[in-house]
């Protein structure tokens, strides 16, 4: 196991994704957990148990103010600060915050750790990151990292390797994305987000079991962020929230500078499969649905049936991701490469 040593600041979706990851690829030690439940049981119990990927083999087990299974003990804490942590008496190197919460970039910087890992993009941010994008330009003083979206993470792998090709003239992209835990089972108020700075969206207070509701999409503007010619002003995009658990789509169309041909856009593909370090690119050709790539660690899933060159101009692709436990892997895999 890495020697790094790591707080988890919050165990919703993505935190526990990231927690049962690693419990399999010992990719770090996550020794203590920050949660605003307070009830350890309960906490062990949605560990435990997971209605979208199934139960734990090694179940994690309550005692005093601590969870552990076979592999790990970890402490939990309940602060609502991450300022207020005394991170010399955990012996704490690093945060992982999959909280979902506005952060204060200056505050994190302050505190006694070698870096802070956030699950989400963050335009102020010393470094916004996606796997096949930008990881190399991390540098030694980046102490506040982005790990942008599951949506841009799974998105701008593909425009990269589009637009350093062939060079991407203009384009649109429409997101088909799961439900979240912020929506409503039935009809119900508007829903503000102060992270996505809507005060109050009427559509989000729909039933999400019995609609696709429509929404804009922060997707584009999180690809700004790490790579700054990939922006709104180039693609156009907006989303739709559909009532299933887990595997989001994009639907893409791109049109290039340069003339391109199907054939040659599988060429680049594939090699790109076949060349590269982290599990990010999956040429598919098979005739799968959704639940098929749960649990997926590759998160830039191509899905070869729909795959068209227009006129030696305009590419369609539809993309495939787990944008629960696929981004997760995603943010271990950067965590596990990029800690120190």
């Amino acid at each position: 196991m890495n020697s790094i040593k790591v707080l988890l600041n919050g165990i919703g979706r993505i935190g526990k994704s990231i927690l049962r990851i690693n419990d399999i690829s010992n990719s770090f030690k996550i020794v203590a957990i920050n949660e605003l439940n307070i009830n350890l049981e309960n906490i062990a119990y949605g560990i435990n148990y997971d209605s979208t990927y199934g139960v734990l083999e090694d179940k994690y087990v309550v005692s005093n103010d601590t969870i552990s299974n076979s592999k790990n003990k970890i402490k939990i804490l309940n602060y609502s600060s991450l300022l207020d942590i005394d991170y010399k008496a955990l012996d704490i190197d690093i945060i992982i915050d999959a909280s979902g919460a506005k952060v204060e970039i200056e505050s994190l910087k302050k505190l006694d750790i070698k870096r802070v890992f956030l699950t989400h993009p963050n335009k102020n941010a010393d470094i916004n990151v996606i796997l096949g994008v930008n990881e190399k330009d991390i540098k030694q003083t980046d102490k506040i990292i982005s790990t942008s979206s599951c949506n841009a993470t799974a998105l701008l792998p593909f425009l990269k390797i589009i637009d350093e090709n062939y060079g991407i003239e203009f384009g649109d992209i429409v997101t088909i994305h799961p439900l979240l835990n912020h929506q409503k089972t039935l009809d119900s108020n508007c829903i503000g987000s102060t992270n996505r700075e809507v005060d109050c969206s009427f559509e989000f207070g729909r039933s999400s079991l019995q609609n696709i509701i429509p929404s804009a999409t922060t997707t584009i503007e999180a690809c700004s962020y790490v790579k700054s010619s990939i922006n709104s002003d180039l693609i156009s995009s907006n989303s739709f929230r559909v009532p299933t658990a887990t595997v989001g789509a994009i639907n893409i169309s791109i049109v290039v500078k340069k003339e391109i041909t199907k054939e040659l856009l599988l060429d680049i593909l594939n090699s790109y499969q076949k060349e590269q370090y982290f599990d990010i690119v999956w040429n598919n050709f098979e005739p799968l649905v959704s639940c098929d790539f749960a649990k997926q660690n590759y998160t830039t899933i191509i899905d070869h049936r729909f795959t068209k060159v227009i006129k030696n101009k305009m590419i369609k692709v539809v993309l495939w991701y787990d944008n629960e436990y696929g981004y997760a892997s995603k943010v271990v895999d950067i965590v596990r490469e990029y800690s120190l």
